[in-house]
């Protein structure tokens, strides 16, 4: 059975933390390496934790190898509290992130996008997440993941008022979007997860992209 290596940028966010204990405990991984701003309190055997500074990720370039890497980074203009503040994070972080591991030999990379997202688009947040995700098109990996999820479902460590308006109307709307509008329902980000994990487990090269509601298939087949 083969044996991968992952890396995880955003382990401490709602998906990345549902990813990070699936790696865990899949026996095909024999190491977790997860960067972080601070430490996460969590102890495993398999588990190595790189506390970094994204804005000067090179210097942490010799411990950034890995087979696959799953990056599940991003925040939100209120929370970085400017439009510049966010596509620091949104688009160079993971772009930097995608360029460094690359070089260091990863086959696959794994990236939670967001519906909508498009480089041309007249919204701010849809047009960022396009660039980066045209940016990381770019990368010589051998296979490339994005993952366009409708609003995310799950337990936030943060309170989003909005958000949760959004996911109360999401959660009882649900049933009515069927067919073509099924990529518009919202999705638990533990899903989210399972279909990462299991899309970098199946031998495929190119480029993907996949919509929530694929994603939701690929989670319930897993």
């Amino acid at each position: 059975m083969p044996t991968y290596t992952a890396l995880v940028a955003g382990a401490g966010g709602l998906t990345g933390s549902h990813l990070l204990q699936l790696l865990l405990q899949h026996p095909d991984y024999s190491q977790v390496t997860i960067l972080v701003r601070h430490p996460l309190p969590i102890n495993h055997p398999k588990l190595l934790q790189i506390t970094v500074n994204f804005d000067q990720l090179e210097q942490y370039a010799p411990q950034l190898a890995a087979n696959h890497v799953f990056c599940c980074l991003g925040t939100t203009i209120k929370k970085a509290g400017s439009q510049e503040n966010f596509k620091k994070v949104d688009y160079h972080y993971i772009v930097n992130l995608a360029q460094l591991t690359a070089a260091a030999g990863a086959q696959q990379f794994l990236l939670v996008s967001s519906m909508g997202a498009n480089p041309a688009s007249s919204l701010f947040y849809s047009k960022v997440k396009g660039q980066t995700e045209q940016a990381i098109m770019q990368q010589p990996f051998s296979a490339i993941h994005i993952f366009r999820p409708s609003l995310l479902l799950g337990n936030r460590q943060e309170y989003r008022f909005g958000e949760q308006l959004a996911v109360t109307a999401f959660k009882a709307l649900g049933f009515l979007m069927a067919g073509s509008l099924a990529k518009y329902r919202g999705i638990e980000a533990h899903d989210v997860a399972k279909a990462m994990l299991a899309t970098a487990l199946t031998p495929q090269t190119g480029t993907h992209i996949y919509l929530s509601d694929q994603i939701q298939q690929i989670a319930d087949n897993r």
